[in-house]
C-alpha cells in the first residue's frame, strides 16, 4: 500500500450566500484519489469523533482506503474557509489544538509490512507537534521507502517562515519525488524562474521534482532531460484538490509500472516519468471540471 500521512479537515466551500462543509485537506484528498483510481491506499492522520470526523470517513471508506493507523480523538476537526476568485481557490485555517494538528511523534506506530511508499504534505507540515511527527516518520521509515512530498504552500499558515524553510530543506533532502506548484517555487525561491527553481531544488537531493503551473501543464526535473505534459483542456468548475489528484495519478501510474521503489526510481526513464505526468494530468482535469475535491474513479479515466 501507499502510505498517505497528512492533513484533512473541513472545506467550507461558498455556496449560494453560505457556506458547504465538504471533506477535503491537501493529503487527505491524496489518499481519496489514489483509492478511487483503485491504488492500495492507506491514511495516517487523526480523526475527530466530533460529527465532521465522521464526514472524512465516509469518502475513505467508499473509496477503500485504510485508515488502520488514523487515531481518534475528542479534540475538533480543522477548518478551512475557502473563497474563489475566479475558480481559483484561497484558504483561511481554523487550526488551534485540532485533532491533527496534536498527532506527536510518539502516536505513530510502526508501519506494517504492506506498506511500499510513503506521501507526505501540506500544512501538515508546517506547526508542531504534527509537523515533527511527520519529520520523524520520514526520518525513520524514508530510508527504506519511496518518498514523494508536496509541501503545497500556504505562505498565511506559516507564522516561522526560517523554521519552516529549514524543515522543508531538510525533508527535500530526504525526498525521491518533490511537487511544487508556481506559487511554490516562488517562494522558496524569490529571485529565480521557476524553471532554474525546480533544478535548484533538484539539487538538494530528490531523484525527481515535478513542476505544475495548472493550464501550463508539468514538467519533470530529473537526471536527463526535462520531461512536459501539457495540461488537458477542461470546462473549469474550480481548482480544489486538482494539485492532489495530479499527485495520486502519478503515483498511480509509478506504481502499475513497477518503479515506485527506491531501486526503480533510480532507474526511471523518461518514456516511465512521461507516463506517470499524463495520468495525474487526466485525473486532475476530471477533478476541475466539477465542484470542490471530488477525484475521479477508475470507470472515470480514459481508457
Amino acid at each position: 500500500m501507499i502510505l498517505c500521512a497528512g492533513e484533512s479537515l473541513i472545506d467550507m466551500v461558498p455556496q449560494d450566500g453560505a457556506f458547504r462543509p465538504l471533506a477535503g485537506g491537501s493529503v487527505y484528498n491524496t489518499a481519496v484519489a489514489l483509492g478511487r483510481l483503485g491504488e492500495p491506499v492507506a491514511y495516517l492522520w487523526p480523526i475527530s469523533r466530533d460529527p465532521f470526523g465522521d464526514m472524512l470517513l465516509r469518502p475513505l471508506a467508499e473509496a477503500g482506503v485504510n485508515t488502520d493507523l488514523c487515531p481518534r480523538t475528542d479534540r475538533l476537526t480543522t477548518l478551512a474557509l475557502v473563497t474563489l476568485t475566479g475558480g481559483e481557490a484561497r484558504y483561511s485555517f481554523y487550526d488551534e489544538g485540532s485533532a491533527g494538528r496534536m498527532l506527536a511523534p510518539q502516536d505513530i506506530l510502526p508501519l506494517p509490512d504492506q506498506i511500499e511508499a510513503l506521501f507526505a504534505g501540506g500544512i501538515s507540515l508546517v506547526p508542531d507537534p504534527c509537523g515533527a511527527a511527520i519529520e520523524a516518520l520520514i526520518d525513520r521509515d524514508g530510508d527504506r521507502l519511496p518518498v514523494m512530498l508536496d509541501p503545497n504552500i500556504r505562505p498565511f499558515f506559516i507564522p516561522d517562515a526560517e523554521a519552516y524553510r529549514a524543515r522543508l530543506s531538510r525533508l527535500i533532502a530526504r525526498a525521491d519525488i518533490v511537487k511544487l506548484s508556481g506559487d511554490d517555487l516562488e517562494w522558496l525561491f524569490p529571485n529565480l524562474p521557476p524553471e532554474e527553481a525546480a533544478r535548484q531544488v533538484l539539487a538538494e537531493g530528490p531523484r525527481i521534482v515535478l513542476q505544475t503551473g495548472g493550464a501550463a501543464g508539468a514538467r519533470a526535473h530529473w537526471a536527463g532531460e526535462p520531461v512536459a505534459a501539457p495540461a488537458i483542456r477542461t470546462m473549469v468548475a474550480d481548482t480544489i484538490g486538482a494539485g492532489d489528484t495530479f499527485n495520486a495519478g502519478v503515483l498511480a501510474s509509478l506504481r502499475r509500472q513497477g518503479v515506485l521503489t527506491k531501486a526503480g526510481l533510480a532507474a526511471i526513464t523518461a518514456d516511465q516519468i512521461a507516463a506517470a505526468l499524463a495520468l495525474g494530468a487526466q485525473a486532475a482535469a476530471i477533478t476541475v471540471s466539477r465542484p470542490g475535491a471530488n477525484p475521479p474513479w477508475a470507470h472515470e479515466m480514459p481508457a
